[in-house]
C-alpha cells in the first residue's frame, strides 16, 4: 500500500510542475500587475478597463483576452487609449477576431530613435468595449488571458537598461529577464 501512495505523490507532484514553471516571475522587484475591471454600459455593450501596476520600466505590453458570453457570442469593437499610461507609445494595436471572441493588444513603447518607455507607477493603460454580434442582450460576461497566433500570450517586456542602474544591466546573454509574466486579476460588478 505505501508504495502505491509514493507513486501516486511522485505522479501528481509531476503533473503541478509545469503549473508552478508557468507561475508570475519578475526579475525586478515585486510582480507586476494587470487589471481588469469589466463593467456593463447597457444590456448591448460593456467595457474593459485594463490598468497596470510596475516597479520598472517598461518597453512594450502583450495582452490577449478570451471573451466569454455565455450562450452569446461576443466581439471587442475598440478600444481608447487616450488619457491613459500609454497614450504616447508608437504601436497600439488592436485585434478583435470575432471567430474565437479574442482581443490581442499589441502595445509598443519605441519604433524609432527615441527612448519611450513607461515608467514605474500605476494606472488604467487602455479601455475596451465589447458588444454581441448576435444584436442580443449580454446579460454576463467573462474575460481571461489566453494563447493567440501567431506567438502572442500575456507578457510584458522590461527596459535592457533601467534608469539608475549600470549600463548593461540585463546583458544579451540574459534577455530572457526581460519577460515579465504579470499577475492577472479580473474584477466584476456585482
Amino acid at each position: 500500500m505505501k508504495p502505491k501512495a509514493n507513486v501516486i505523490l511522485i505522479i501528481c507532484l509531476v503533473w503541478l510542475l509545469p503549473v508552478v514553471a508557468l507561475g508570475q516571475k519578475d526579475a525586478f522587484g515585486k510582480p507586476d500587475s494587470l487589471f481588469a475591471d469589466l463593467s456593463k454600459v447597457d444590456d448591448n455593450n460593456w467595457k474593459i478597463d485594463i490598468s497596470f501596476v510596475n516597479d520598472e520600466w517598461v518597453e512594450a505590453l502583450s495582452i490577449p483576452l478570451k471573451l466569454k458570453g455565455g450562450d452569446i457570442r461576443l466581439k471587442g469593437d475598440s478600444a481608447i487609449f487616450t488619457g491613459g499610461r500609454i497614450e504616447k507609445f508608437d504601436y497600439k494595436g488592436f485585434r478583435a477576431d470575432t471567430a474565437i471572441q479574442c482581443v490581442t493588444l499589441g502595445l509598443v513603447a519605441n519604433l524609432g530613435p527615441n527612448q519611450k518607455s513607461l515608467p514605474p507607477g500605476s494606472g488604467r493603460i487602455v479601455t475596451v468595449f465589447v458588444s454581441s454580434p448576435d444584436k442580443g442582450p449580454i446579460k454576463d460576461m467573462n474575460i481571461d488571458t489566453t494563447f493567440t497566433r501567431p506567438n502572442n500570450k500575456l507578457l510584458v517586456i522590461a527596459k535592457r537598461i533601467q534608469p539608475g542602474e549600470p549600463p548593461d544591466t540585463i546583458g544579451y546573454d540574459r534577455e530572457d529577464e526581460k519577460q515579465i509574466i504579470p499577475v492577472w486579476v479580473v474584477t466584476k460588478p456585482e
